[in-house]
């Protein structure tokens, strides 16, 4: 070939060549090679050089044994012109030739073995078998004690051990190891060209044979495609192949260890669980004797009873029998007629009386019964309903979570999805869903899990700080899919949707200072700024605006919905506390003279007005028609008194909540039960200036900072 280049695959020093510099390129394949970079300069010198720095060899073996390591194995990398691809070509060793001169005893032409033939070294540095050696030692040796090596005549002492004393050669025992270990590979050639070694292209994946294709294998669009031989690309694959059912079987024996471990684990629930309902219908069995046992105590007590006055009928009747006789004894001889007159009629009487006598007071009769009511027929049903054993089919490897946006000091939530191993939703709850949620720093935070009982379970949490948090959710102690979720916490709260803007027309504000909802799901933004209540429909979408006397002034500030639907307004220049409809219809007003500065109003469930006064630092509560029902608070900052009142709600028990630098809640009747403060630094106004709104029964409070803030 002309123009050949010689790539470099082996980073050789210039002056030292070193067998740790040595890349296998193939170890397994039987034809041993290596990429080895070729200089002008004599190799074998070099090498030779490499080995023994002085340049003498000490032995003509260890002149064998330097070039056999550099013989073993070599690669000759072409760039070749002739052909538009990077071409590799190999120069070979055949294994039996490599056999016969290498791992073959030079006297009886045996190859060594760990046995009878087993590689012996000499003084001398030369290699004879066992059995040669034992030979040529019976038949050299008489009274000397030596013999002659058979390869360089040099003469050898005999060890007090004998032949077995002389040490084994480490360098043929390793080559033999060596080559125990390798595979005899089939080299492919080409059907039409037995001599050619057929290439693969791996740009390309396809295999050709350079004589047939005439050089190019895809035309010259080759160019930049790597060549190498295909008995090298067999071997790839082959290790691939075996790499990746390492892994297989790697995985399959993890599965295996799983499921193993879920029996383990299946057979610990049954034990349980038989444990547990033993336990549970002895109880029952418990209850059951227990009633037996009152019921049969109170049949016993019962006939102690019956028999207690029949034995004292019994009694009775014996005492008159034995007076009947005592009186009858002697009558044979009685011979007054007045008397014996007097006796009869005695014992008429007594006859009369014994026929009374002869009913007993009590009965025999006892029986109990069990279906004089719906107790036994309760009892079957209930029975057959106690007890439910639950199982579940969800898989988690399949099942999922849906992360909501996470914001600092709100409840965030996340939503787990249970689905069963062919993917399909479940239905039903009761999976052992367990969650842990960690910060970036391992802090722990809590949270907690509802079952929703139709196969969907929420996870509730409230971040404390913002930044990155790990969610780990677990079912059946196996992690669901994807499981860690990360979770990015926001300061940050964007509004879901905004409306309007600075101004006068139909869509602009100048001051909304309170906004409420109905039960239709409407919003009444009350704008000071342009006295009218703006209505907005549950889309966001302007419906009408409301103006009326009591907006007028940019004075109409609180506004509150009442049970009915309407709406009540309070006008701070006014004094004066407004109630009109949802339309804006008029339909009451009152005022009082306690007033100072009302600013916000609020209506609690029995309909009862409640009005917050910033001027006079207290909080009025009238009915419907304007009468004063209760009053609290002064001027202050100590529990139930007020710095600067700015906003009054009620809560989904008719609390009364109010805001001036923090929140105060007191009960229906005005009698204070805690407070909430606020204990940011640098935020002591956090609560002023703020409307206060209780949402959905939940006492959530949305507070918002002052101005600029």
């Amino acid at each position: 070939m002309q123009n050949q280049t010689v790539q470099e695959k082996v980073a050789f020093s210039q002056n030292a060549i070193t067998p740790s510099s040595l890349i296998w390129f193939a170890p397994n394949h039987p034809k041993f090679m290596i990429l080895w970079k070729i200089r002008k300069t004599d190799v074998k010198k070099q090498m030779l050089r490499s080995l023994n720095p002085c340049g003498r060899l000490q032995s003509p073996l260890s002149h064998n044994i330097v070039l056999l390591c550099w013989t073993l194995v070599f690669l000759l990398h072409y760039s070749a012109n002739m052909m538009s691809s990077t071409l590799v070509e190999t120069v070979s060793i055949n294994y039996e030739d490599f056999n016969d001169s290498f791992l073959t005893c030079g006297t009886c032409l045996c190859i060594y073995d760990s046995t009878e033939h087993s590689p012996k070294l000499l003084p001398c540095s030369h290699t004879v078998c066992k059995s040669c050696l034992v030979s040529i030692v019976d038949a050299q040796v008489h009274d000397t004690g030596t013999f002659r090596c058979p390869i360089c005549r040099e003469t050898i002492g005999i060890p007090r051990g004998g032949v077995t004393s002389f040490p084994p050669s480490f360098i043929v025992n390793q080559l033999l190891d060596l080559m125990s270990q390798q595979r005899r590979d089939v080299i492919p050639k080409c059907s039409n060209h037995p001599s050619q070694e057929l290439l693969f292209c791996e740009t390309c994946d396809t295999v050709f044979c350079t004589l047939c294709t005439g050089g190019e294998h895809n035309g010259k669009g080759a160019s930049e495609h790597t060549v190498i031989p295909f008995s090298i690309a067999i071997k790839r694959m082959s290790e691939i192949l075996l790499y990746k059912a390492h892994l297989c079987i790697r995985n399959l024996t993890t599965a295996y260890d799983n499921v193993s471990g879920e029996m383990l684990r299946l057979e610990s629930s049954v034990e349980r669980t038989i444990e547990n309902i033993n336990r549970t219908f002895q109880d029952l069995i418990n209850l059951i004797d227990k009633r037996r046992h009152e019921v049969l105590q109170k049949v016993r007590k019962i006939r102690e009873h019956k028999k207690a006055d029949l034995k004292e009928q019994l009694d009775l009747i014996q005492a008159e029998k034995e007076k009947v006789q005592n009186e009858c004894d002697g009558l044979q001889y009685q011979v007054e007629v007045r008397n014996i007159t007097k006796k009869i009629g005695d014992l008429n009487e007594k006859l009369d009386a014994t026929s009374t006598l002869g009913e007993p007071r009590e009965n025999h009769f006892i029986k109990c019964e069990f279906r004089h009511n719906t107790a036994y027929k309760d009892i079957s049903n209930a029975l057959a309903n106690f007890g439910c054993i639950k199982v579940s089919t969800t898989f988690p490897a399949l099942s999922t979570a849906k992360i909501s946006k996470a914001i600092t000091h709100l409840r965030s939530s996340v939503t787990v999805t249970t689905v069963d191993y062919h993917g399909n939703p479940r239905t039903t709850g009761s999976d052992p869903v367990v969650s842990e949620l960690r910060s970036e720093t391992g802090e722990q935070i809590e949270t907690r899990i509802r079952d929703k009982d139709d196969g969907t379970y929420e996870i509730t949490f409230v971040p404390p700080k913002a930044g990155k948090m790990k969610l780990y959710i677990s079912i059946f102690d196996r992690s669901i899919k994807d499981s860690p979720y990360t979770i990015e916490v926001s300061d940050h709260n964007n509004p879901a949707w905004k409306f309007g803007c600075r101004g006068t027309g139909l869509d602009n504000f100048i001051q909304p200072v309170r906004v409420v909802t109905d039960k239709e799901g409407s919003i009444f933004v009350s704008d000071t700024g342009n006295s009218r209540i703006k209505v907005l429909n549950s889309c966001v979408e302007l419906e009408r605006h409301i103006t009326s006397e009591a907006l007028e002034k940019q004075s109409g500030i609180g506004v509150c919905v009442t049970p009915t639907g309407n709406l009540t307004t309070v006008n701070w220049r006014t004094k004066t506390v407004y109630t009109l409809s949802n339309e804006g219809e008029l339909l009451s007003k009152f005022t009082s003279k306690l007033f100072q500065e009302p600013i916000d109003v609020a209506v609690n469930s029995k309909g009862d007005i409640i009005v917050g006064d910033m001027g006079a630092a207290k909080v009025f509560m009238f009915d419907a028609e304007g009468n004063l029902l209760l009053q609290f608070g002064k001027k202050g900052d100590k529990e139930g008194q007020f710095k600067l009142l700015t906003s009054v709600t009620v809560g989904c028990n008719d609390e009364i909540l109010v805001a001036d630098h923090r929140i105060q809640i007191f009960d229906k009747n005005g009698k204070f039960l805690r407070q909430v403060v606020n204990t940011g630094k640098g935020q002591q106004q956090l609560f002023e200036k703020i409307p206060l709104q209780v949402n959905e029964c939940s006492l959530k409070l949305p507070v918002y900072p002052p101005v600029g803030h």
